[in-house]
């Protein structure tokens, strides 16, 4: 396993969203009602543009921790084995998303239960 290219996917993958985090943090910001200034509609709209941000974000915050978990397994040389039976996660599992956890095979084994 080519260890350095997944560390440097992880070290990538973790600046973009920090730098799109930047920008998420500002549509999280709270919604002006002000209605002698903005209409129904308008004010709904933005809500539901805010909520839809604060989700982005979480979710931007959830695979950051993920990223940090896999920097550490990198770091234990714990990287690319399934935690659940310890088998080699595959190379292109890795490549599509280098914070999984399982192999294929636990991972559709954990979905159908």
């Amino acid at each position: 396993m080519n260890v350095e290219k997944h560390k440097t996917a992880l070290l990538e993958l973790k600046q973009s969203l920090l730098r799109a985090q930047e920008t998420g943090d500002q549509a999280e910001q709270t919604v002006e009602l002000d209605q002698a200034r903005v209409g129904r509609l308008s004010r709904m709209d933005a809500m539901q543009a805010q909520a839809m941000s604060k989700e982005t974000g979480r979710r931007r915050r959830q695979k950051l921790l993920q990223i940090e978990a896999a920097l550490k397994r990198l770091e234990k040389d714990d990287y690319g084995y399934c935690q659940e039976c310890g088998d080699e996660i595959a190379a292109a599992r890795l490549a599509v998303d280098p914070t999984v956890l399982l192999c294929i095979q636990c991972a559709e084994h954990s979905e159908s239960r």
